[in-house]
């Protein structure tokens, strides 16, 4: 059931924030791609009125927030730069959806799913995954925190779409961003099943559920787990048959970050349902990852 737009007929016109971020940079290259027209805000989210600037002269049909802090290199960064987490995380995205609900626009809001991790009713190994509906359990580091409140906060607003986006994952090897990059150059990495998030195939459906009005939270997860280790023997088998890894403990983990990390799995049934032609996160990784990037001394 999509949100009553005031936009009817028009044709799609997206307003984009998050230009300099990697979600940001893809979905302006996707709209290209596409032929949809689209601009990138230039008003900053904790400032009301630029926002409200930006959608009288762009007068979008929909609106994307890809804007946030995540932290440089990392999310301990947050631990340090608390209220400048907040005027971004909370005080901006939350001014941005009050702002399109006023204007009667759909807000496809990329959040993450790092707020929970898993417990006695969703143990590791289990199969059972969080649901949308499902109370965020994990409030490790300053960054899950803000992202667990703006998410109960948007909970109200029925103009909004959260996609919980969880270690994010691309054909773009070379991203520092990306997951699988990060986990190549580690010294060493746990090895720990978890949701994630394949943007090559997910990306586009983000696009679909703004022109299908969509809202609401959804697990922005491909169906099923896959661990650090299975991640990197497919990097072994398809790009780097010398590639040799570590591996150590959460406990020993803790000892060289700043904030605990989120482990969990999220149950995508609901997008699933949505888009049935959604692959598990083990198919999605070999055709729109590994597959692409495959070197001819791999498999």
């Amino acid at each position: 059931m999509g949100f009553p737009v005031s936009n009817g007929e028009q044709p799609l016109n997206f307003l984009i924030y998050g230009r300099t971020g990697w979600i940001g940079g893809l979905i302006g290259k996707l709209c290209q791609a596409q032929g949809i027209e689209f601009v990138y805000g230039s008003g900053r989210l904790e400032n009301r009125a630029s926002l409200e600037a930006d959608i009288a002269e762009i007068k979008p049909s929909h609106v994307f927030n890809a804007a946030g802090v995540t932290g440089r290199p990392n999310v301990d960064w947050c631990e340090s730069h608390k209220v400048e987490t907040i005027r971004t995380n909370v005080v901006g995205t939350l001014t941005l959806a009050d702002v399109c609900r006023d204007k009667g626009l759909v807000l496809i809001n990329y959040a993450t799913g790092c707020i929970f991790e898993f417990d006695e009713k969703h143990p590791l190994g289990s199969g059972i995954g969080f649901k949308e509906e499902d109370t965020p359990n994990f409030i490790g580091s300053f960054y899950s925190k803000t992202k667990a409140m703006v998410e109960d906060l948007l909970r109200n607003y029925e103009n909004v779409c959260t996609l919980r986006v969880r270690m994010p994952i691309s054909s773009d090897l070379s991203n520092p961003r990306n997951f699988i990059t990060k986990i190549t150059r580690y010294d060493k990495v746990v090895d720990i099943p978890n949701s994630m998030t394949i943007l090559d195939e997910l990306l586009p459906i983000s696009i679909e559920m703004a022109k299908r009005n969509l809202t609401g939270i959804y697990n922005f997860t491909n169906p099923g787990v896959v661990s650090h280790n299975e991640i990197l023997e497919m990097y072994r088998e398809y790009i780097d048959p010398n590639f040799t890894w570590k591996n150590f403990t959460l406990e020993e983990q803790a000892k060289v970050i700043v904030a605990p990390r989120s482990n969990n799995e999220l149950d995508a049934t609901k997008l699933k349902n949505e888009f049935p032609e959604l692959l598990s996160i083990k198919e999605s990784l070999i055709k729109y990852v590994f597959e692409p990037n495959k070197k001819s001394g791999g498999a």
